[in-house]
């Protein structure tokens, strides 16, 4: 399944080579940028998002992941987003019926989903959770992940929904519970970037018995969705 992931040469030397010009720039204009609450709409839904919450206006995966959820077929589901963040995929997953749970171990992303959800008129379950230790369901229809996923020890709650560990503890806890929280007919879902140590990351996962399949992967946008099962 290795070869699913592989982008060319060339694609890769100029990927690196944009991010390395581009890092200092980027860096100073996410800084200013995120000095204040600042507003997120997907579609009719809109949310004001904390600085120290992770951002969906700047990055790929949320808008990948909202995109992908809306297709889903969660009417009547058990859903939950394991690390919500901003929680507007929770909130799409509301709006479109489903029964949604939305975790986090950031406080206040989930005061500020609170709100969300309240403006938004959307009824969901918030649980401040690290993982799975405050989730009393025992499965569930849907699971989504957008985890952190670069090799670095988080210095605060912030940096965790960046960086995943030195020795990638987010990964080996996270793949060490999710088995108890999932059937056969479960669909779960992780989004991961190409500039991740995807190997390492899919070996935990199968000292764990579980398998990535890959289910969506658009050019130019270097973060696929993986099933997990």
């Amino acid at each position: 399944m290795a070869n699913q992931f592989n982008e060319t040469e060339t694609e890769f030397i100029m990927r690196q080579f944009l991010k390395k010009i581009s890092h200092p720039f980027l860096k100073f204009g996410l800084q200013f940028y995120y000095s204040k609450p600042r507003d997120y709409c997907y579609e009719d839904i809109c949310i004001k998002i904390h600085p120290d919450v992770f951002p969906p206006q700047m990055t790929f995966s949320t808008k990948i992941l909202l995109d992908f959820t809306n297709k889903l077929d969660v009417k009547n589901k058990t859903f939950l987003e394991l690390g919500c963040g901003s929680g507007i995929i929770s909130l799409l997953a509301a709006k479109k019926k489903a029964f949604t749970i939305a975790s986090d171990i950031n406080q206040t992303a989930l005061s500020y989903l609170e709100a969300n959800a309240l403006k938004n008129n959307l009824k969901i379950q918030i649980v401040y959770s690290d993982l799975f230790d405050e989730i009393e369901n025992d499965a569930f229809d849907y699971i989504v992940i957008n985890p952190p996923y670069y090799q670095k020890k988080p210095k605060n709650v912030k940096e965790q929904a960046w960086f995943c560990g030195e020795k990638f503890e987010y990964f080996e806890n996270l793949f060490s519970q999710l088995p108890n929280y999932i059937l056969p007919e479960t669909e779960c879902y992780m989004i991961l970037s190409q500039d991740c140590n995807l190997e390492k990351i899919k070996a935990i996962a199968l000292k764990n018995v579980l398998a990535f399949e890959l289910v969506l992967k658009k050019r130019n946008w270097p973060k696929p969705i993986l099933s997990l099962k």
